[in-house]
């Protein structure tokens, strides 16, 4: 697994848990590489009656299948427009976030959850 080395989490923020940067951070880097977990449908079903439904993702190339991203990828909170995009390479079993801009010391890092960083629209789910 590879991590940007200045990240670090931080249990302060109005979502509960979010990963920070101690460095600036420029834009286009890689700052995690992580492995994942990858289910079935039917074990996606059993997962959505769990907290963990809240941090699966749609996996495969139709999407029937679910990952769970090992690492710190599912302590990324969302935001909207975001400074950060996450890929995910279904041969490799693998998400990647990357910057999307150049991210300043002490700044939170976001992802947004509908997978494109600059889609406004509203999420599927109510925000903090």
């Amino acid at each position: 697994m590879v991590r940007y080395h200045s990240l670090y989490i931080d249990s302060n923020t109005p979502m509960g848990r979010g990963v920070f940067t101690q460095s600036n951070i420029p834009p286009d880097t890689i700052i995690e590489m992580a492995p994942v977990i990858v289910m079935t449908a039917a074990e996606r079903l059993l997962l959505d009656q769990t907290l963990l439904h809240d941090y699966i993702f749609e996996w495969g190339d139709d999407r029937t299948l679910c990952a769970m991203a090992l690492g710190w990828v599912p302590l990324f909170n969302h935001a909207s427009p975001s400074n950060c995009e996450y890929f995910m390479d279904f041969e490799s079993e693998v998400i990647f976030i990357k910057t999307v801009r150049e991210i300043a010391s002490g700044e939170q890092l976001y992802v947004n959850y509908k997978g494109d960083f600059d889609d406004l629209s509203d999420p599927w789910f109510e925000l903090k």
